[in-house]
């Protein structure tokens, strides 16, 4: 093996060129060839005498040329050409050279061009291939000092410089340099400036992080060191970037970038991060990224948001998953934010003027102006958030003003607010934030509720519509994922009695179908005001019962164990008899029954039960008594005697529902 301290052309030709004369004729061959920053495995070089007097054909191979510095990896070499003298006694080389497998593919097969000027210290090469150039300088005495220029070479020439801060993968575009490289012991340090065009690139994962990206940037590389330092400054406009949760969709003007960056656990931790795009987001802090690309720490010591040009370059994917998809945003908003580990550690936000809505409008803030501030540690000063109007889902409020304080990680409100809701209102008593916190813990609140109209909030929900008024309180909630489940009782007063809603859960609460859950119990609900305003059929009585495990999807019943009661007594018309009997799997009154109802209109009962169960789309039902083939709904008492058994003891919920609509539409049920 052959051991050179200069780069591959300056050792193994420039060592060679003063025999070559008499070397003419000759076949070099080395194992290996290692000199500072180069590698060469299976070299051979054959010299023999060129077509014109005074001049050597050279052909040299290499199987294998590793340039680390260059993120060249195991590329196949082969030179040829003449070897000849000029007038000013400088050597002079032309031929040709092909690199097999050379990042980006470039100099396939291209022009070479050698110069070396001993009295000039110089030794230069040129290569040539279509639009491509690459020119190279060294000085004789310094062979681990050179000066390259690059135009309209494939991006992927870069990849060594790029990998020594983060293994990502370059996978397009196009660049032109000019660098200065000094080859170390320990390394190497490269610094000068690039412009780029249509530049893209992946994550060691695989996933694209940018593409179609045009810039220019002034950078400095410092290999010697452990972890590599890069330091850039420059600008960026077209294509986009992915950072994290963020996707920036850069504009077509200039966007500077000043940052310093280098590997930290197969990711990339920029430690010095600067942005400004005029129109649109200043930014001044730090960030780390995973090996896939993940954000997992960002810290910003200021930044300052325009809107709506803010969130359609750089917020829209990432707020749209956090928030609400489409949103719109209009005007300013600047603070600072520290997150990692995938928890906030503060945050802190002032505006002027910032309206925000989403596309289905359950939210809407407009006029937003004042603070707020947070931290994960310690106590803040007390900060007020105003706003014009306010809509959440179906809570509003005018012009008010809220006040906030941060302690121990908790922000809380200071001074309770009040929204109207459904023709009522709300006061919001407490409501605590723990951004930090397990999610079940992160949020708490008490609220009461009162005067709420049930008709004009079954309708806003989709629900089928009921007079009455809510009212009640939430002492407080527990949040896990997209599910609230609050604590407390509210109270439904309708059909001249009262539903009680225990165990309240909500799933998605400001979605337009939020999803329910609950336990309610029914007391003295009053039969007659029920059937007639269902179309049932007439009824008189009281009905106590209960409905146990809740489930409301869309407004439709998923779930739920109820058992009604009516054990006092009352009065049923031959209507709402035959319905009970046709859908519970019954048949009609008929024969002397049925015409002693036609006489009478209606009879008395004893006592009115039924129990339902629905579990995966069928509903299980039961009465007063029964046994395996029917069992009582209504127990009739004097004359005319009425009785009203069910024989269906399963039957699939669509069917049960079908029967309960043709009933209320002023029919008798249909099977």
């Amino acid at each position: 093996m052959f051991s050179f301290r200069r780069p591959l052309v300056a050792c193994a030709l420039w060592t060679l060129l003063w025999a070559v004369p008499a070397w003419a004729g000759t076949v070099v061959v080395a194992k290996r060839i290692d000199v500072p920053g180069v590698s060469l495995q299976d070299v051979r070089a054959q010299f023999s005498p060129g077509a014109t007097p005074d001049t050597v054909q050279i052909s040299l191979r290499a199987g294998k040329a590793d340039i680390p510095g260059f993120g060249w990896r195991k590329v196949g070499v082969v030179v040829d050409g003449n070897l000849h003298r000029d007038l000013q006694m400088r050597w002079m080389f032309d031929g040709t050279v092909q690199l097999n497998g050379a990042p980006g593919g470039a100099l396939g097969n291209a022009t070479l061009n050698l110069v070396v000027d001993a009295s000039a210290n110089t030794l230069e090469i040129n290569a040539d291939q279509g639009v491509a150039h690459i020119s190279t300088a060294f000085p004789l005495d310094q062979p681990t000092h050179a000066q390259v220029n690059l135009r309209n070479l494939p991006a992927g020439w870069l990849q060594g410089l790029l990998a020594t801060v983060w293994p990502a993968r370059i996978a397009g575009g196009k660049l032109d340099a000019d660098l200065a490289l000094d080859m170390r012991e320990e390394g190497f340090q490269a610094s000068g400036d690039a412009s780029f065009a249509d530049f893209q690139y992946t994550t060691p994962a695989g996933n694209v992080a940018g593409q179609g990206l045009n810039g220019h940037a002034r950078f400095a590389l410092d290999a010697t060191a452990r972890p590599a330092q890069l330091s850039l400054n420059g600008s960026l406009h077209g294509g986009e970037l992915q950072l994290g949760p963020v996707l920036a969709r850069l504009p077509a003007h200039d966007v500077t970038l000043d940052l310093g960056a280098s590997p930290e656990r197969g990711g990339l931790a920029i430690s010095r991060l600067r942005m400004d795009d005029a129109d649109a987001l200043e930014l001044d802090g730090a960030l780390a990224i995973d090996a896939k690309g993940n954000l997992q720490k960002l810290k910003l010591e200021h930044f300052q948001a325009r809107f709506p040009v803010a969130y359609e370059r750089y917020g829209q994917p990432w707020l749209d998953k956090l928030a609400e998809p489409n949103l719109q945003i209009a005007g300013q908003l600047e603070g600072h934010v520290d997150y990692a580990g995938e928890s906030l550690r503060s945050f802190g936000f002032h505006t002027e003027e910032l309206d925000v809505a989403d596309s289905s409008g359950q939210l809407h803030a407009s006029g937003l102006h004042g603070d707020l501030d947070w931290s994960q540690q310690g106590d803040r000063s007390p900060t007020a958030l105003a706003w014009d109007h306010l809509t959440l889902h179906q809570f509003t409020t005018g012009a008010s003003q809220s006040r906030w304080r941060s302690r121990d990680g908790a922000l809380s409100l200071q001074v309770p607010l009040e929204f109207s809701a459904w023709k009522g209102h709300a006061r919001l008593s407490r409501f605590e934030w723990r951004p930090d916190a397990e999610k079940a813990e992160r949020l708490d609140l008490a609220a009461s509720l009162a005067g709420m109209d049930m008709t004009a909030l079954t309708q806003s929900l989709g629900w089928v519509p009921f007079a009455g008024t809510l009212g009640g309180t939430i002492s407080s909630v527990h949040w896990t994922g997209d599910r609230y489940a609050l604590e407390g009782g509210l109270t439904i007063e309708a059909f001249g009695g009262s539903a009680s809603v225990d165990h309240l859960a909500v799933q998605q609460p400001l979605s337009i179908s939020p999803a329910l859950g609950a336990d309610v119990g029914l007391h003295q609900v009053d039969l007659a005001a029920l059937a007639e305003a269902y179309n049932f059929g007439a009824m008189t009585g009281r009905m106590d019962g209960s409905i146990e495990g809740l489930q409301l999807a869309g407004g439709s019943p998923v779930a739920f164990n109820a058992s009604l009661l009516a054990q006092n007594g009352g009065h049923i018309s031959l209507r709402a008899a035959n319905n009970l009997s046709i859908i519970t799997g019954g048949t009609p009154a008929s024969g002397l029954q049925s015409a002693m109802m036609r006489l009478f209109k209606t009879a008395n009962f004893k006592r009115m039960g039924l129990n339902a169960t629905l579990r995966n789309g069928v509903c299980t039902l039961g009465g007063l008594d029964g046994d395996a083939s029917s069992y009582t709904i209504v127990e009739g008492s004097g004359l005319p005697y009425l009785h009203v058994t069910g024989t269906q003891s399963r039957i699939e919920w669509p069917l049960l529902v079908r029967r309960i609509k043709t009933a209320t539409q002023g029919a008798v049920a249909e099977r």
